[in-house]
């Protein structure tokens, strides 16, 4: 068999044979409407793993501080069986639920990006150590960069 019969039986199989095939496959089989089907088969559409826009949504404040004293009272009650001192749950709970046990979120990424600025300046100084360069202030120049960053937004 010469290259050129070759040629002529793969362009004949894939041009004809194989459309054919497929075709007389979907007819008796079903097709593929039943890829994917069967007893063992996830029939809906997952929910996507996207980030949601907009603030996260509020939480009813009752709800909120009945979970906070049960977490609260189960923590005393784990200290009470290891022996170690009780704490006052109500305090606890309204320190919690004024907002005294976090920070806010703008003063959470505040602090987030102060300590990311000045870890940027404290890598330029390994740089400029190893230029033979005199290394900057952390503090002032952390402090300058956030103040460019502010101006410039």
């Amino acid at each position: 068999m010469s290259p050129t019969d070759k040629a002529a039986a793969v362009l004949l199989f894939t041009g004809v044979a194989a459309p054919l095939v497929g075709l007389l496959l979907r007819r008796v089989a079903g097709g593929w409407g039943s890829i994917g089907k069967g007893p063992l088969a996830i029939e809906q559409e997952l929910p996507s793993r996207g980030f949601r826009s907009g603030p996260p949504a509020r939480v009813d404040p009752a709800i909120q501080a009945a979970e906070v004293r049960q977490m609260l009272e189960a923590k005393a009650s784990r200290r009470r069986r290891r022996g170690e001192p009780a704490i006052d749950v109500e305090a606890e709970a309204r320190r919690l639920l004024d907002g005294g046990g976090e920070p806010d979120l703008e003063a959470r990424q505040d602090a987030e990006l102060r300590a990311e600025v000045r870890q940027l300046v404290v890598s330029r100084n390994e740089r400029r150590r190893r230029r033979g360069e005199p290394p900057l202030d952390v503090e002032s120049e952390t402090e300058r960069q956030l103040a460019d960053l502010i101006r410039s937004s």
